[in-house]
């Protein structure tokens, strides 16, 4: 499901009826694609309840390690970017370390707000990148024990 919408379809509320027609007929649950603004997320959650669809929604979090990544995902999926995004990317651009460590530090931030509004679940789309499973699971093992 795309908490954006569709980038071939009319609207939202297009998209939420369709996926209520696909939960009526025995879905159980959804994974969101990729989103970088969690406003977005959380008004599409709200629509869905409005809409009768009480299943759990994972919500899909992509860590970006690289430039060329996000340009490819947004070209494909329409997704927006938020201006600390931007600004992130910006700055760390030339330098791929620093990107990567930013990028992961950028989805811990995510999820952590995403869990704290009680988020039924998180995909992690790491593209195969174990090393960015890791860094984020690790830093969310941090958070938790902390707290």
């Amino acid at each position: 499901c795309y908490p954006e919408g569709h980038n071939e379809s009319q609207s939202l509320i297009d998209d939420i009826r369709n996926l209520k027609t696909k939960v009526d007929a025995g879905t159980d649950q959804l994974i969101t694609q990729l989103f970088f603004d969690n406003s977005y997320f959380y008004r599409f959650r709200e629509r869905a309840l409005i809409a009768g669809i009480n299943v759990p929604v994972e919500a899909g979090i992509m860590p970006v390690v690289n430039k060329k990544q996000i340009d490819r995902m947004v070209s494909l999926c329409g997704v927006k970017l938020p201006k600390k995004f931007i600004a992130m990317m910006e700055k760390y651009e030339n330098n791929p370390v620093a990107m990567r460590d930013a990028g992961i530090a950028y989805a811990v931030d995510q999820i952590v707000d995403l869990v704290a509004q009680g988020v039924d679940g998180i995909h992690l789309y790491t593209m195969n990148n174990s090393y960015i499973s890791h860094k984020i699971c690790a830093a969310i093992r941090t958070l938790m024990l902390a707290a």
